[in-house]
């Protein structure tokens, strides 16, 4: 398999504005850069230091001339148990007029940089509807947040706020940080921003308004081009710094090898050393070769692997808590991990599956003491944080059900997992700490494992963004231009039929097929008329000399969701295959379909229907522009399949889980990993 190498490249400053990593005898004797807005700075022997503590003396935490594991050391000494309590927890922080993020019923307001004090209580399981043992804070007001709860970490989902908003925003929640006790600053967590994702994950996976707009991850490795992976992580990088956002809830290191499994979209492809080649690019992206004060500290999900899904169901249902590995290729899962591991990532997310099968113990990965200490730390040298993904202890306690909430916590620290994602109120938390002292060990293991982390990007010195930059940044042109290229370079040429493509001075009739799965409109998508350089447009097909196709089906979205059999043939996928037949019967057809999920189209392209069919195209995220420039030849295309799309429904019923669709036989596939032709 050929991709474009990183090696050569991974110190340049062109696409690394940070550049590499200086010697850490010089960094530590430079002036760093003081930013405060409550805090006092005082001067010792020439040189500025934040008192952080308000005692009127430099603390060893606040001396930024000692290394960051020096000052977490001190720090955790001063902490109560209170304060670590919270320090390791993390959960939705909303700003004002922010909607939760599946409230599908409310209508948004402007988004501004005040506080939203609204806690988000829920009763049932935000994901499947179920009763909760206790009601859950799954977002908390702001001031609630940080001076009561104690907390340091917050998932930012907000995406329609502009970016001076933001920066201000986060400004102001830093500035109520620096004000507390000791001085903490806060960590603001994000989903990725930057992709023109299909949707299917809500609010786990989408575009920010005015950020640029690059290819769903998928997409990504489709391009089969580290360097171009590790340039849209800096500029990414780049954006994401100036509005404050500094931890990325990112990248999936999941093998994309079950076709049912709903979020492959936002995977790296179904072949281990592609997705291994591009998190790596992606880590060093966003973190440059170490962590410093010009990251983005990356979390790599779904360790071990999700992809290996039962019969695709996802494990944020009970239905789903089994991870299989029918294919004996346990093992295989873990190379994308490695690579990320090399590269520095600085966080690893473990997925709520249970081991199914294995020598492991069959609990969900936060709690699996063999997957977390004797695998990840002892086996594959992970020194970083173990943050669980949302809801464990109370929404998703696969293999430990039975156990008390303060039972959970305490099965998971002593299992290695460091941060608890999804719930706000610490109370259980404390409770469980004060009633056994024993796991104190490990929360403080886990605390200065996270002031480590705060330390190294720089945030006790200057947390604070520039505010008129932050619009500057986000969305600039150079950033949007390499944007667009990648869209480009991640479209796969599948069929060009006596090399009918590229096309010039056609009339076409261009449809974008795109429906509301729960509500689909019946009849045509959109049809596209804007002006394009060297085709004409009609409205109808009738008109055409061809007609450009373009399906996005949507597999059944992962919120909400049920135990009914998922399918990825096209006639569950959001697709009304009558009228796509009637339609390509009517002229000949480019066929275009947006591969979010490894779709089955021999509803449309069988034995009967395949003559109607000039050319077929694969997108992964791209805008339309972006797509006419390939089918014109204004851009010669390179990409090639980081997945292999099935023949028959059948042949998805019939697959292993765990392995490639390359490894599945002969008569598996319709359109091949590695395929992609050019003109």
């Amino acid at each position: 398999m050929k991709i474009r190498s990183l090696s050569s490249v991974v110190c340049l400053s062109v696409l690394l504005a940070a550049g590499c990593t200086r010697d850490s005898k010089e960094a530590a004797e430079e002036q760093p850069e003081i930013g405060t807005r409550t805090a006092k700075i005082f001067q010792l022997d020439g040189l500025k230091f934040k008192d952080l503590s308000k005692d009127g003396k430099l603390d060893p935490y606040e001396d930024w001339r000692l290394t960051p594991v020096e000052r977490s050391r001190d720090l955790l000494s001063k902490m109560t148990l209170e304060e670590k309590a919270g320090m390791i927890l993390i959960a939705d922080m909303r700003m004002f007029n922010e909607i939760f993020m599946l409230d599908r019923t409310a209508v948004q307001q402007p988004i501004t940089s005040a506080f939203n004090e609204e806690d988000v209580l829920a009763a049932k399981n935000q994901f499947t509807g179920e009763l909760l043992p206790q009601p859950l804070m799954s977002a908390v007001g702001t001031t609630k947040g940080v001076l009561q709860n104690k907390m340091r970490h917050f998932i930012w989902r907000t995406t329609t706020a502009p970016a001076d908003t933001m920066a201000r925003w986060a400004n102001k929640v830093q500035e109520l940080a620096e004000g507390d006790r000791l001085g903490i600053p806060v960590i603001f967590a994000s989903n990725p921003r930057n992709h023109l994702s299909a949707g299917g994950m809500g609010a786990t996976a989408s575009a920010s308004v005015g950020f640029s707009k690059w290819p769903a991850e998928i997409g990504l490795a489709a391009m089969r081009d580290s360097v171009m992976i590790y340039k849209f992580a800096s500029m990414a990088r780049q954006e994401w710094l100036s509005v404050g956002l500094r931890k990325g809830y990112m990248y999936m290191a999941d093998l994309a090898t079950e076709p049912r499994w709903q979020r492959i979209e936002g995977s790296l492809g179904e072949d281990p050393e592609l997705a291994a080649q591009s998190i790596s690019a992606l880590v060093h992206g966003f973190q440059g070769d170490s962590l410093n004060k010009e990251s983005v500290a990356l979390t790599t999900k779904h360790f071990p692997g999700g992809g290996a899904a039962y019969k695709g169901f996802d494990p944020h249902y009970s239905y789903g808590r089994n991870a299989v590995f029918p294919g004996g290729h346990f093992e295989a899962n873990l190379l994308p991990f490695k690579a990320a591991i090399k590269a520095g990532t600085s966080s690893i997310m473990p997925y709520y599956s249970l081991p199914k099968g294995t020598k492991y113990e069959e609990v969900a990965y936060a709690y699996n003491k063999g997957i977390l200490r004797d695998l990840l730390r002892s086996e594959l040298g992970f020194k970083g944080i173990i943050n669980s993904d949302t809801g464990p202890i109370e929404s998703m306690p696969w293999g430990v059900d039975s156990l008390s909430v303060q039972q959970r916590y305490m099965k998971a620290l002593e299992a290695g997992t460091n941060m608890f994602a999804g719930n706000a109120d610490p109370r259980q938390l404390v409770a469980t700490l004060k009633a056994h002292p024993e796991v104190m060990k490990y929360v403080d293991e886990s605390v200065q494992l996270l002031l480590t982390e705060l330390f190294t990007l720089g945030l006790f010195e200057n947390p604070y963004v520039d505010e008129g930059k932050a619009r500057e940044v986000v969305g600039r042109e150079d950033f949007v231009s390499a944007g667009r290229e990648a869209q480009r370079k991640s479209i796969v040429l599948l069929r060009n039929e006596q090399n009918k493509l590229p096309l010039r001075n056609k009339k076409v009739y261009f449809e974008d097929y795109y429906k509301n799965y729960h509500n689909p409109a019946p009849g045509a998508g959109q049809v596209l008329t804007d002006s394009y350089k060297g085709l004409t447009f009609v409205s109808t097909p009738e008109e055409a000399d061809l007609i450009l196709l373009w399906l996005k089906p949507l597999m059944r979205p992962l919120f909400p969701a049920d135990h009914s059999p998922l399918r990825v043939n096209l006639s569950a996928c959001a697709v009304d295959v009558d009228y796509v037949n009637a339609l390509t019967a009517k002229k000949p057809t480019i066929l275009v379909v947006n591969y979010s999920s490894p779709f089955v189209i021999d509803e449309i392209y069988n034995t009967e229907t395949q003559g109607r069919f000039i050319a077929i195209l694969s997108t992964f995220g791209v805008e339309a522009n972006a797509l006419l420039d390939v089918v014109t030849g204004k851009f010669n295309p390179t990409a090639k399949m980081p997945i292999t799309t099935p023949i028959s429904q059948q042949a998805v019923e019939s697959n292993k889980e765990d392995l490639p669709g390359y490894d599945e036989g002969a008569s598996y596939a319709l359109f091949k990993f590695g395929e992609g032709l050019n003109y």
